[in-house]
């Protein structure tokens, strides 16, 4: 029997997920990629560019992202970082007036049954 080949993960805008970093190991799979399953209770689909302010709000919520963790093989982010945030953590950021900027052409799809396609678009980042 030959298996069934995987559909490519869509983004919020019904495209081809796009990478959203290359030279850090993002994503739930660690591939650069804000893909996910159902494995993934956190939802890490929305593809954020960090900021000061976002890095400080982060730790401050109990989730330090900018210290380096070499024991995870994690280097801590700083400003202009891409990294596959949870949807409901960057919500959490929105409401707080905090959120970091989107990629929207590699945030997975599924970021939109938790958060509002016009929340994103409203923090969107020019991709090149």
């Amino acid at each position: 029997m030959i298996a069934p080949i995987k559909n490519s993960p869509l983004n919020v805008l019904g495209t081809s997920l796009q990478a959203c970093c290359k030279k850090l190991k993002t994503g739930w799979y660690r591939n650069g990629s804000c893909e996910t399953d159902q494995s993934d209770t956190g939802r890490h689909v929305v593809c954020t560019v960090m900021t000061e302010k976002f890095l400080a709000f982060s730790k401050l919520a109990g989730n330090d992202l900018s210290t380096p963790r070499p024991e995870f093989s994690f280097p801590g982010l700083k400003e202009g970082d891409c990294w596959c945030l949870c949807a409901l953590r960057w919500q959490e950021a929105l409401e707080a007036d905090m959120a970091p900027k989107v990629k929207l052409e590699s945030c997975e799809e599924s970021a939109l049954e938790v958060l509002e396609l016009e929340d994103l678009k409203a923090y969107a980042v020019e991709t090149k």
